[in-house]
């Protein structure tokens, strides 16, 4: 019997109700109910902070300040955004589908190879070519770990993220390696409306990154390995090959985030792994903000903005940055009970 091997294409990337309609009764008639009052309801709080801030906050919804948050966001953005590709391909099961906990660290690699590369005297071209290699062979050993020898991705990832930390200290002695190059002074520097050229980097990256996950057929074949894995072999899909794929991007985005660092900083990092909570929160909330608690690309920036202001208010708010660590990981605890709840129902 031949099939179709055309039909994961047909898959849009944020699928509606009617995509997937079955006749599941009342379970599925309450999970979708769930979902919508999930994504609601997140749409309120986005919104409610945003008031709130903004009525306490001086200058919080000002076009600079806004600005600012684009521009620090930047950097998560990235990552999130490259996490977003790891859920999508792996599928949105932290535990058992796809994760990249090494993101933060390859970060703090790739900008330590960027600056090194600068430092010895080097362009921008050789800088910018060794820290997007750096996070690309990072993200294909994670490839290989998971796809290849079969090891769970938490597990992988989380050895990867290990090992390159300890590849971090050796390159830079535990010190900041300054760099300054024409590339760093640009993405340092003030674009139109006085808005940091990082957020326009921002915006520009989620476009392209948008484009191509959620409109292209590669895009959509990812969406069909996360979310039917079992009907993509069935079809004819390279599932492996996908899946390998969405790793090394993830790497690729490590490496490009290393980038946008150095010219943040001035220099490497030392500090990189405590990138790894906000991105991954960044990710995992940004399935809220789907019609079916799915990641997507435009769902990664709303979330990225999310955090971003809401850590913005506490800083204009001189609230303690502890509190900011604690509401991130709550959100992480209620986003994923959720989301795991609402899909065992739907189940």
């Amino acid at each position: 019997m031949s099939v179709d091997i055309q039909l994961a294409p047909t898959i849009h990337f944020e699928p509606d109700e009617s995509t997937f309609r079955s006749d599941k009764g009342r379970s599925g008639r309450g999970a979708n109910l769930a979902a919508t009052a999930l994504r609601a309801g997140s749409l309120i709080a986005f919104v409610a902070i945003l008031l709130v801030f903004s009525a306490t906050a001086p200058y919080f919804l000002s076009v600079g300040n806004i600005g600012n948050v684009l521009g620090q966001s930047a950097i998560s953005g990235v990552l999130a955004i490259g996490l977003t590709v790891v859920l999508i391909a792996g599928g949105s099961n932290v535990v058992t589908g796809g994760i990249d906990l090494s993101l933060a660290a390859n970060m703090g690699l790739s900008a330590a190879v960027y600056a090194t590369v600068a430092q010895l005297g080097y362009g921008d071209t050789t800088a910018v070519a060794a820290a997007l290699l750096t996070g690309g062979l990072i993200g294909l050993v994670n490839a290989i770990a998971v796809v290849g020898a079969g090891i769970v991705p938490l597990l992988a990832t989380l050895a990867v993220m290990n090992i390159v930390a300890g590849l971090e200290l050796v390159l830079t002695q535990n010190t900041v390696i300054p760099a300054s190059t024409p590339l760093l002074t640009a993405l340092s520097s003030s674009g139109p409306f006085g808005i940091p050229a990082l957020a326009y980097v921002l915006l520009v990256f989620t476009l392209i990154a948008a484009a191509i996950v959620q409109y292209t057929p590669t895009g959509l074949r990812l969406y069909a390995v996360g979310e039917f894995p079992d009907a993509a072999r069935a079809a004819g899909l390279p599932v492996r090959r996908l899946l390998a794929g969405a790793f090394v991007a993830s790497g690729l985005c490590g490496g490009f985030a290393g980038i946008l660092s150095v010219s943040n900083l001035s220099g490497s990092t030392t500090g990189s792994g405590e990138m790894l909570l906000p991105v991954v929160v960044t990710a995992l909330l940004g399935s809220v903000f789907s019609r079916r608690l799915v990641p997507t690309v435009i769902g990664t920036l709303l979330s990225t903005l999310f955090v971003g202001f809401l850590v913005n208010g506490f800083q204009l708010l001189n609230i303690s940055s502890v509190l900011v660590s604690g509401v991130q990981g709550l959100l992480i605890l209620l986003v994923v009970s959720a989301t795991t709840l609402l899909r065992r129902q739907e189940a």
